[in-house]
């Protein structure tokens, strides 16, 4: 009787060690978990759109603004009406529309096209081998921070990251004996809350840049924003965010999560004969095919570079296929691997590896179908446009300049992001408004540029809206079949709040000591 009056007092004084933040974050996670199915949530979601809509429309809710188109960067003035989902109109589109709003939701066919290459390198062993070589060789102390280094540099592959470095961030911290949801956490940190933190110009500053040069051409038509505009910015960022990003993993999100008790293991025995065979087979098969990649984009007239333009981000064929290429970045070298160290006898083994690895997505591919009819209403609607738009008016309408109306701006994109996903969608709204604005106070486009990236990225993993979020979902109940959005969103919470203040703090000195913040790219208006 005595032992377990003190187990019970033990437990009620760690509950009281506990500090009010970890309490909120419980509180979080006990309030979430106590929602439905994700499958469900997002049906719940869909009909409060249905209604919302109808309401919005019924009121007669519209927004007049100034767009820029994304993809050939005019500017036109647009007004846009909250559209009805329960008029006659909305309710055939509905029901139109919902196999094509499976077909083409965005992360569908990169997670199956990517998971193809990555089923073959697991189901050969390639990637287990990996792994074990990377336990013998990485001290501990240090691989909280490349999962989290690896996030924010797979920026540079699109939304490669997603589908690869995050289930691998779990693997990963399982093979170390650590909680795989705490490896999940750290790469979903990095690939999404680090977005905009990157040594390397990825797909998304030509994008960003075009869209701020017409913007700033409002006032300025001689104005041009460069690719490499927050180029400086964004280097420094990606050490902040990496170290950040690893104390919040080891200091809060591990300890939360406590000792994993699930029931995949990681098999850590000493690779043998075959397997280092089959690793020589896979460094060669992958020497061969960077050789080959480089052939097709390394010269001037490169078949998968742009041919107008020559170039290889951007819209170049070699960024439109992505996907493809880190499918067969996995494919090739698993191929070979397996032949290599004989997990492969024939053609059979490699197809029942991919099927095996497509029959793992059945419960992504059921929330994914009702995720990306919430997403195409909440679009079709327009209630994520006017949301944007009726917040950057009020930001414009508090009368704040400098560092306030700067600080404010970032909030403001920060809370807008929880609604319209891509950066770029909320960016042709936005900057038609915040860059004259900041140019007519003296601020550059480039430096607005920064605070809106800063604001974007920080809410990406706390956003059901978020495209991958339902992928995010998938992955972690692997790992823990009766974890809900509220183990997810308490899981990232501390993240985003920290890199929201750090990401800040660090602008704000970068602000005090006027530095610029890409090649020839300043805070001040010259």
């Amino acid at each position: 009787m005595s032992a377990e009056l003190s187990i019970k007092q033990k437990a009620k004084s760690n509950e009281n060690k506990k500090g009010l933040f970890m309490k909120f974050l419980d509180g979080v996670e006990v309030v979430g978990n106590k929602l439905p199915h994700p499958v469900t949530i997002f049906l719940i979601f869909s009909a409060l759109v249905v209604v919302a809509s109808a309401l919005a429309a019924n009121a007669g809710l519209s927004v007049e603004f100034t767009k820029i188109d994304n993809k050939t960067f005019e500017t036109a003035v647009t007004n846009v009406t909250a559209v009805s989902l329960l008029s006659a109109d909305g309710i055939r589109y509905m029901f139109e529309s919902a196999v094509r709003n499976f077909t083409g939701f965005a992360p569908l066919g990169t997670v199956l096209v990517a998971m193809l290459g990555v089923g073959v390198a697991e189901g050969t062993g390639l990637i287990q081998a990996l792994l074990r070589k990377l336990v013998i060789s990485t001290p501990k102390r240090l691989i909280t921070l490349v999962v989290v280094f690896a996030g924010i540099m797979s920026n540079v592959a699109s939304d490669a990251g997603y589908v690869v470095l995050v289930p691998l961030g779990a693997i990963v911290f399982l093979s170390f004996g650590r909680h795989p949801l705490a490896g999940l956490a750290a790469a979903f940190a990095g690939v999404s809350g680090g977005f905009s933190a990157n040594l390397l110009i990825g797909t998304i500053d030509p994008l960003l840049g075009g869209i701020s040069t017409e913007a700033a051409k409002l006032l300025d038509p001689s104005y041009a924003v460069s690719a490499t505009a927050n180029w400086y910015f964004m280097i420094v960022s990606t050490f902040i965010i990496m170290i950040v990003g690893s104390w919040v993993t080891e200091r809060i999100v591990e300890p939360r999560l406590g000792e994993y008790k699930g029931g995949e293991k990681a098999q850590l025995h000493d690779i043998d004969d075959a397997e280092k065979r089959g690793l020589r087979f896979a460094g060669i098969a992958m020497l061969l095919f960077i050789a080959g990649m480089v052939a097709l984009v390394g010269p001037a007239s490169g078949i998968l570079r742009d041919q107008a333009t020559g170039e290889i981000l951007g819209h170049s064929p070699f960024m439109n296929s992505i996907v493809l290429v880190i499918a067969l970045f996995f494919f090739i070298p698993g191929l070979a691997y397996g032949l290599g160290s004989k997990t492969i006898k024939s053609d059979k083994d490699v197809a029942h590896a991919m099927g095996k690895a497509m029959s793992t997505m059945g419960g992504y591919l059921v929330l994914a179908f009702v995720a990306a009819q919430f997403v195409a209403y909440f679009s079709y609607t327009n209630l994520g446009t006017i949301l944007a738009v009726k917040g950057a008016a009020f930001l414009e309408s508090t009368g704040m300049v400098g560092l306030p109306l700067i600080l404010g701006f970032i909030v403001v994109s920060a809370f807008i992001n929880l609604f319209i996903g891509s950066a770029s969608a909320k960016w042709a709204i936005m900057a038609p408004v915040f860059v004259p604005m900041f140019m007519a106070l003296g601020f550059s486009p480039e430096f607005t540029q920064v605070a809106y990236r800063i604001g974007d990225s920080t809410t990406n993993i706390i956003s059901p809206l978020m495209s991958y979020f339902a992928v995010i979902v998938a992955f972690a109940e692997k790992y823990d079949k009766k974890m809900g959005i509220g183990t997810i969103i308490s899981t990232m919470l501390p993240y985003s709040l920290a890199f929201l203040l750090f990401w800040t703090i660090l602008m704000i000195v970068w602000y005090a000591a006027g530095w610029p913040i890409g090649p020839d790219a300043f805070i001040f208006m010259k």
